[in-house]
């Protein structure tokens, strides 16, 4: 018989009285619910509720007070937001958003929690276990056991000549933020890892890669950064995850084999596929971004997939979806999950592979490195190229016989820290700008090598200092007298957009941003 696990999280007021009535009235609260008594449900966030699920929730019901009644005010409209996004990524990954329930109670409708309560398991026994099985790793499985000693060796940190080049172009340290790559790597080196300032700078960095191009004994300090946090989670350190780690929660979530993402349904039926193809196209996570921060910053990084389809369309190509795709697991592996990371790995490549793929192409700054470099590093043989949106673009739009209609407006360009740190794919972004038309193209203060990160990696380390980093690098491209800033990543857009809703400094920073790859999309037509 399965064991069906129910997490009810009951707001303490109103809904909290019906249920200490229908426990004093000698009512048998179904066994497979948990309840979690809590203030108020409107600060249960997207991040706990799905946090329930990763741990191995069959189902999760947020009962708070009847609109207008909430004590807080705003508690069950926050309650409400949160859970419609919930819902809407659990059908995205494959769960089912029937898993996920909200509703509210009157303090003398102990009745009609009842029956809610009885429906809801009915429905949840009806739908069978949830197919997210709980990570639980065995000391088998535990791959990453390297030393801090091997970490500082494998990096070459010991050749650090203490030239401080690193901290001066350090975008977090010429924020104001007291930060030095060479410093923490000193501190390491004596054995310091216990301490807080030293775990909080680890967690701290963008691993933008800009120390890295700067460094004369190029030593890979991201890297270094990525593998310390391997150690570190192990440990007493936690990340400094933002969003309440909810996106390390989701990946680690796909890591269930038997989970079947629903993610392709919303594709436009223009869109030509072939099921057949040895070409797949790669989409990443930009469906889950949109469901996320839909209500917060109305995000359409999903567009970027459709338009990357159409302009694989444009160009005679009809790929291949994986219809169980699942993220790439960069953010897992940056935030100091390896562990995980594989898992994912394995999953994609053997699911890719299965397939007979003979070529990948994804638009995803971040997707791309992960399973072009990434992948093999940690040895996952995949088999299959990896190609870059740019590539096959710039590849095909050098042949000729197709042109760009006119933009008509005036353009600057935020690099891809990811894109920008990779040499293969380093100047494709401009190739393709400058054969747009735009009224101009100028470029930021800092740029191409020089480019600053757009302030937050992999979902960690958010802070005042990164905000400042947003802000200084928004005012650049204002400075530019650019109306339209076109990006790579679909990250950036999300960070970026955050800043420009400052509400002391929006309107000063507010400014327009647009895809490369939705811009050529857009644009692009046959001679």
């Amino acid at each position: 018989m399965d064991d069906f696990k129910i997490i009810l999280f009951l707001c303490n007021w109103a809904p909290h009285t019906a249920y200490q009535t229908l426990q004093d009235n000698g009512y048998q609260i179904p066994p497979e619910v948990k309840m979690v008594r809590i203030p108020c449900t409107g600060r249960i966030s997207k991040a706990l509720l799905f946090k329930a699920f990763e741990m191995g929730a069959d189902g999760v019901a947020l009962v708070g007070c009847s609109p207008g009644a909430c004590r807080y005010g705003t508690g069950t409209e926050a309650a409400m937001n949160n859970t419609e996004d919930t819902r809407n990524i659990l059908a995205l990954l494959g769960v089912g958003r029937e898993r996920m329930q909200f509703t509210t109670f009157l303090p003398d409708e102990a009745e009609p929690l009842k029956q809610f309560l009885a429906n809801f398991c009915d429905d949840i026994k009806k739908m069978g276990k949830s197919p997210v099985v709980p990570v639980r790793e065995t000391e088998a499985e535990r791959s990453y056991d390297e030393s801090v000693a091997a970490v500082l060796a494998k990096h070459d940190a010991y050749s650090c000549q203490d030239c401080g080049k690193c901290t001066s172009s350090c975008p977090l340290a010429l924020s104001g933020k007291e930060y030095s790559p060479r410093t923490l790597v000193g501190s390491i080196i004596a054995g310091d890892t216990d301490s807080e300032q030293v775990r909080k700078d680890i967690w701290s960095c963008l691993t933008c890669g800009l120390c890295h191009e700067r460094c004369p004994s190029d030593v890979n300090f991201p890297e270094f950064i990525r593998d310390m946090r391997c150690i570190i989670s192990k440990g007493k350190g936690e990340a400094r995850q933002t969003h309440g780690g909810f996106f390390q929660s989701l990946m680690r979530a796909m890591t269930s084999p038997a989970l079947k993402p629903a993610r392709w349904n919303w594709l436009p039926e223009e869109i030509q596929l072939d099921t057949d193809s040895k070409t797949l196209f790669f989409g990443g996570c930009a469906p889950y971004f949109d469901a996320f921060f839909k209500k917060h910053q109305a995000v359409k990084s999903a567009d970027i997939l459709t338009d990357s389809l159409r302009l694989l369309n444009f160009f005679d190509v009809h790929p291949r979806l994986l219809d169980a795709e699942r993220c790439c697991g960069h953010d897992l592996l940056w935030s100091g999950d390896r562990e995980n990371f594989l898992r994912l790995a394995k999953l994609n490549a053997e699911m890719i592979s299965d397939l007979g793929i003979e070529e990948v192409i994804t638009s995803c700054p971040e997707c791309y490195k992960t399973l072009a470099v990434d992948y093999e590093k940690h040895g996952i043989r995949t088999g299959f190229k990896v190609t870059h949106i740019y590539e096959f673009l710039e590849h095909e739009i050098d042949k000729g016989a197709v042109t760009f209609n006119d933009l008509g407006r005036k353009i600057t360009y935020q690099d891809s820290c990811r894109l920008n740190r990779t040499e293969s794919v380093r100047e494709l972004p401009r190739k393709l700008i400058r054969r747009l038309s735009p009224d101009s193209f100028e470029e930021m203060k800092d740029r191409d090598r020089s480019a600053l990160c757009c302030g937050n990696c992999a979902w960690t380390g958010c802070d005042a200092y990164s905000k400042a980093l947003q802000v200084k690098r928004i005012r650049q491209a204002h400075a530019t007298g650019s109306d339209l800033m076109i990006t790579s990543c679909p990250k950036c857009q999300i960070h970026l957009r955050c800043a420009m809703q400052d509400p002391f400094l929006g309107d000063e920073l507010r400014m327009e941003m647009a895809d490369l790859t939705s811009v050529i999309a857009k644009t692009i037509c046959w001679e």
